[in-house]
């Protein structure tokens, strides 16, 4: 399946049904009074956070969602029935945005998280509720308001503790199926990646982590060139960054420190969040260095490069030095506090964090007309 990690759509929610203007009409009860009942709400567009899926393709193709109209009341105190209520189901991490304003609507971050992004309109009332000791036969009543309507932008970061960097061909695909059962595709041409993959890579019993491949940056990236620069919003989430460089280049005129900080400056022009990330150095190719000449070549490089916060030298064919970095990841990672959502959406936007939504308990049930039997667990909040 092709993988599409943005889209834009317009979702609609249902208007709320008409009140009824009737009266009672039964034999032997002459001027039985108004019974008009009110009209039901319009049903809203709900997004609910699914594990099972991984890419917004489903989006790409239909772009307009409309949750049913709620049906007007009726004659004996009737109500209208409430519109029934339009699911969209999203891959886990998808940001939803409002794409006239730029604002956060809401963060799919766990899952089976649902949260209201478009409410359904409020029904009308029948004249029943207008009437009083001066007014015995009120022919008032009032309509629906409507539901509301956005334009959203969807874009999916994958949700990872780790994530890869480096210039193409630097061994990301390679290291990230000798730590984890992932399976990109490896070969001895730039770009081999053409998207993110993930792998989870397991270090003891209970202990695992979570680590994002993306194609490789170039220089330029920042401006557009290549390919890298359009996935590294998939690294945002991330608590640590590895920044492979390759050791032994194929050519001998590349120079490896060079490259290394190329990388680092593309980085800081996409994004001074990400740039400042906790961000270690990793050597990888040893296995194409003679064995005594390693040592010389990886202090020589850190001499030209300068010390990192941490690095280390890696085979990643081989697996050399690849299961002492793993768990130093782990440690790392078990040291690091848990963000609270407001802090995670200012991590995403850039700047201080507003509230974005309000909890509102339970949800009813939804009956999608597409998946009617589903009971979906979790709070549901509404968007603002």
């Amino acid at each position: 399946m092709k993988f599409f990690d943005e889209a834009r759509i317009d979702v609609i929610a249902g208007d709320g049904g008409v009140g009824a203007a009737t009266f009672r009409r039964e034999k032997y009860i002459p001027k039985g009074g108004p019974d008009g009942g009110d009209g039901g709400r319009g049903g809203s567009v709900i997004a609910v956070a699914d594990r099972n899926l991984n890419t917004l393709v489903d989006f790409r193709y239909t772009r307009t969602f409309h949750a049913q109209n709620g049906e007007r009341g009726g004659s004996s105190d009737r109500y209208g029935k409430g519109g029934d209520d339009k699911t969209l189901r999203m891959p886990v991490g998808t940001l939803i945005k409002n794409h006239e304003t730029g604002e956060i609507v809401a963060d799919m971050d766990f899952d089976g998280k649902q949260v209201v992004i478009a409410k359904g309109g409020i029904g009308g009332l029948g004249n029943l509720h207008f009437k009083s000791s001066t007014n015995r036969a009120p022919r008032q009543h009032t309509p629906g308001t409507p539901g509301e309507r956005f334009t959203l932008s969807l874009e999916l970061k994958v949700l990872a503790d780790v994530g890869l960097l480096g210039m193409p061909n630097a061994g990301k695909s390679t290291f990230i199926r000798s730590v984890s059962a992932a399976k990109p595709k490896v070969a001895d041409y730039p770009f081999t990646t053409l998207a993110p993959n993930l792998g989870v890579v397991r270090t003891d019993e209970g202990r695992s982590f979570v680590i994002a491949d993306i194609p490789g940056l170039i220089e330029g990236a920042a401006e557009g060139a290549g390919l890298g620069h359009r996935f590294l919003r998939h690294l945002q989430r991330t608590h640590l960054l590895l920044h492979l460089v390759d050791l032994a280049p194929f050519d001998p005129d590349t120079d490896p420190v060079y490259e290394a900080r190329a990388i680092v400056e593309e980085l800081r022009k996409y994004d001074e969040l990400l740039w400042q990330k906790p961000r270690w150095l990793v050597l990888n190719k040893l296995d194409l260095i003679p064995e005594e000449e390693r040592a010389e070549r990886v202090r020589a490089f850190l001499d030209a490069y300068g010390e990192p916060e941490k690095h280390f030298a890696i085979s990643g064919i081989q697996g050399q030095g690849c299961r002492e970095l793993c768990f130093a990841i782990q440690d790392y990672l078990d040291a690091q506090p848990r963000l609270s959502d407001e802090e995670k959406l200012a991590a995403i936007a850039g700047g201080p964090a507003e509230q974005p939504r309000e909890e509102i308990g339970e949800s009813a049930d939804s009956d999608d007309e597409d998946d009617d039997d589903d009971d979906f667990e979790g709070e549901i909040i509404y968007a603002r």
